[in-house]
């Protein structure tokens, strides 16, 4: 009898130490302390953004059709009505995270929907955690935008799998309270030469190839960004001038914007906004576009 009093003991605390050593089961996110969280999924957890990196959506130019596409999918969203995950593809530069963020924002103030809409980003390498952060979402009652800024696939990376999953073929499926936001400078989310090597050893080339352009298809909305106009540039430039309080003569504003454009090979919103830092900065004056 000693002997087995001395196991029960013994086994008590190997017990306890191994509860010691377990980490700590995630706090339950507070869903009410911001309306954008990042998450964190080595710790899976979500971390709530205090201050959002965006710009209002009116200062978009040059994107007008598919600001308004995106907008009303979103706007749907957020009132229950069905909508699509949404692809935002093309020229670098052009506002595809502005626009995701900015729409957000502007659907989070409309009666009706006010406060109830949240965005979640997850960063590329975390794909293969959707699974997880799918789960947390799902018995929240708000609604979800997750957002992935820069997707893309290189050879070899099998996670493109974990995602399609969670967008459209898990036997659970996604969330009826999610939706899912991409951006890419690639309409099919992997490289060219990466698919034709899939087709040239396969032994079905056809399916092969089918299956990773099957990725993209689990996007019903599809949005292509390209290079903008001279006249789309410029009144990009204006347009943050005007809203930031730059005073400067428009033709000399132009003039500068144009030479900046050209130096760096490229006319597009992101130039447009390096130049509007530059003089602002001339000019003595703070910029926040944050909120």
């Amino acid at each position: 009898m000693p002997q087995l009093e001395l196991n029960d003991a013994l086994l008590r605390r190997i017990a306890e130490a191994l509860e010691r050593l377990a980490p700590p089961a995630p706090a339950k996110p507070d869903f009410d302390a911001a309306e954008a969280f990042v998450w964190r999924a080595e710790k899976g957890a979500l971390a709530p953004v205090a201050r959002v990196n965006r710009v209002d959506l009116a200062l978009l130019r040059g994107v007008d059709r598919v600001r308004d596409l995106l907008v009303e999918n979103t706007e749907r969203f957020a009132r229950g009505l069905p909508a699509n995950n949404a692809l935002l593809w093309g020229a670098r530069g052009m506002g595809k995270s502005s626009l995701v963020k900015a729409a957000q924002a502007a659907i989070n103030r409309e009666p009706g929907v006010a406060g109830r809409l949240k965005l979640v980003e997850i960063h590329r390498e975390d794909i293969e955690g959707l699974p997880a952060l799918m789960a947390i979402l799902r018995e929240a009652p708000y609604r979800f935008i997750v957002f992935c800024d820069d997707l893309s696939f290189d050879a070899g990376d099998a996670s493109y799998k974990s995602l399609k999953a969670a967008l459209e073929g898990g036997v659970e499926g996604r969330p009826g309270n999610v939706l899912f936001y991409a951006t890419s400078n690639r309409r099919h989310l992997l490289p060219r030469e990466m698919m034709e090597n899939e087709r040239s050893s396969a032994i079905n080339p056809g399916e092969a190839v089918e299956e990773k352009v099957s990725l993209s298809d689990r996007f019903g909305l599809w949005l292509g960004f390209h290079h903008c106009s001279q006249d789309d540039y410029l009144a990009m430039v204006h347009g943050y001038a005007d809203h930031f309080g730059l005073d400067a003569p428009a033709d000399e504003i132009e003039r500068e914007a144009l030479e900046w454009a050209t130096t760096r090979g490229s006319r597009s919103g992101r130039t447009a906004w390096q130049y509007i830092q530059e003089l602002a900065g001339r000019l003595g004056r703070p910029l926040d576009r944050a909120s």
